[in-house]
């Protein structure tokens, strides 16, 4: 993109794009602190909670790659437009809701409103900046990218400290009417007018593929795993995902390219991804109801005391220390080096914040952000690296989906976990059926077994955030040997992964998501 001239209003364009990219990503961490309110004002059970939150990371993993193929081919101006309406009847939905039911369904409609908004949010970038500014914008609105993961649990606390839970959802209107002003007024248009045809079949299986597994996982500790109530989900979601894996080898167009996976050092950065935001994703959701249900935390206090991991990442990523780090590192060795900072930091959370100790709390919270800063550029350099310069706005959209995609199993996975534990753990007075959610196992066991059910749901979100913590440490040694392994040798088929010197993919074709 050499060739871009540089428009006197880029930076507002830029304000604009980081603006609208910043209430998406908000919206991803906001309700961690709600669930508590969600559980005691709609009557949400655990399972409910996990999808009021995983419904709208799914509805961006399934639709991410198909929304960049959209902007490519009717215009990104025109789809970012679309997709600022989308978020906005979704968030009004969302605070108008009266049920667990319809409070699901609107997180999903705005999870497909926030994929049309993040798949554009890159290719905007890079057709506004020249080659000499793109570094700086990109990473302005990866900054902000960070930042928002870090204000979500507190602008949340704070709402709920102060209105209703609904509140949460009212502040991302005035929000999408400015964006929608703005971006008509500043973003220029532009797309590809011989774009591929976005593979529609293929996203649409890939959603209800992915919704039926997760749904299975979900469901498994209160149906019980050999139940057809979840077996049958959840053999739907294979056979339909391995269907969609069929269709994407036969059409021309791909939605994913599956040869993509032969790359050794593609699986082991894709699966490096997904344990990242498996671990951020699910340690959040455990945290924040340990911070409330068990220390007795208020939304705002608990909000606050989350910000810390989020906050080391944007500071290692504006400063751009965490970059000079990994750098001068192989790409096998940063990747080891953060997912292990990572599952460390679960570990610590789950041990020395057992009792209360808010200190071992914020050790792991650091820990796991100077983790994410480690990895999270080797991972990018490694996908961008291992697939062809022209296909690199599929990367983009790929790792942004399974970015969304591990958030959502983080909470599915750990959430059964914790409540596979909790009811296991129960004292015999109390069914299981009460394991839910820890206030109604309180209300069903009465005073005199109060403090047994808060200790067993206490120890039970300590076994499923060391359970996270090995899983992550496991995984990323794996990650990081199957990218050494491709090092040690001949790269099947992949290039060199884009160092400080040399241009990245970036500035062969516009980045997006299509």
């Amino acid at each position: 993109m050499t060739g871009v001239e540089r428009r006197p209003d880029r930076w507002v364009i830029l304000a604009v794009i980081c603006l609208v990219q910043l209430v998406v990503i908000l919206d991803n961490t906001v309700l961690n602190v709600a669930v508590p309110s969600l559980t005691r004002e709609l009557g949400a059970t655990t399972a409910q909670t996990q999808w009021v939150i995983g419904a709208y990371s799914l509805a961006q993993a399934g639709m991410l790659i198909a929304a960049g193929g959209l902007a490519d081919r009717y215009g990104r101006k025109l789809v970012q437009m679309v997709g600022l309406g989308l978020f906005g009847i979704g968030s009004l939905g969302g605070a108008l809701s009266s049920s667990p039911g319809e409070l699901i369904a609107a997180r999903a409609g705005m999870g497909v409103g926030g994929s049309l908004l993040l798949a554009t949010t890159i290719a905007l970038v890079v057709r506004t900046f020249d080659a000499e500014e793109q570094p700086k914008a990109l990473g302005a609105a990866m900054g902000v990218g960070s930042l928002g993961f870090a204000l979500g649990p507190v602008i949340g606390g704070a709402l709920l400290a102060h209105f209703w839970w609904g509140s949460i959802f009212i502040v991302n209107l005035p929000v999408c009417l400015l964006g929608l002003l703005a971006v008509a007024r500043f973003v220029p248009e532009s797309k590809d007018p011989q774009g591929e045809r976005p593979d529609l079949l293929g996203a649409l299986l890939s959603i209800v593929g992915l919704v039926a597994v997760v749904y299975a996982i979900i469901q498994g500790p209160g149906y019980g795993w050999t139940s057809g109530r979840t077996l049958v989900p959840g053999a739907i979601g294979v056979v339909v995902l391995a269907a969609f894996s069929l269709w994407e080898r036969r059409i021309p167009h791909p939605l994913l390219d599956m040869s993509f996976f032969r790359n050794a050092r593609f699986r082991g950065a894709v699966s490096g991804g997904v344990l990242v935001s498996f671990g951020m994703g699910g340690s959040l959701f455990l945290l924040t109801q340990h911070l409330q249900f068990v220390l007795g935390y208020g939304p705002l206090e608990a909000g606050l005391r989350t910000a810390p991991m989020a906050l080391t990442i944007v500071l290692l990523n504006l400063t751009g220390a965490g970059m000079r780090v990994t750098s001068k590192l192989p790409a096998p060795v940063a990747i080891a080096g953060g997912l292990s900072l990572m599952a460390g930091g679960l570990a610590a959370i789950a041990v020395l914040g057992r009792d209360g100790a808010y200190p071992g709390i914020l050790l792991g919270l650091v820990l796991m952000g100077a983790g994410v800063a480690c990895a999270q550029p080797a991972m990018a350099g490694a996908v961008m690296g291992s697939i062809p310069p022209e296909k690199a706005g599929v990367g983009s959209g790929l790792m942004g989906t399974l970015s969304e995609l591990g958030n959502s199993l983080g909470v599915a996975v750990l959430g059964a976990v914790l409540t596979a534990g909790f009811a296991a753990s129960l004292p015999a007075a109390v069914p299981q059926a009460a394991a839910r959610s820890l206030p109604e196992a309180l209300a069903t066991a009465g005073p005199g077994a109060a403090h047994q059910v808060t200790k067993a749901f206490a120890d039970s979100l300590t076994a499923a955030q060391l359970i996270g913590a090995v899983a992550v440490l496991l995984g990323g040694l794996l990650a990081a040997w199957l990218i050494g392994r491709v090092a040690a040798g001949a790269p099947a088929g992949g290039g060199q992964v884009p160092g400080p010197s040399q241009p990245g993919p970036s500035e062969s074709r516009p980045l997006t998501a299509g």
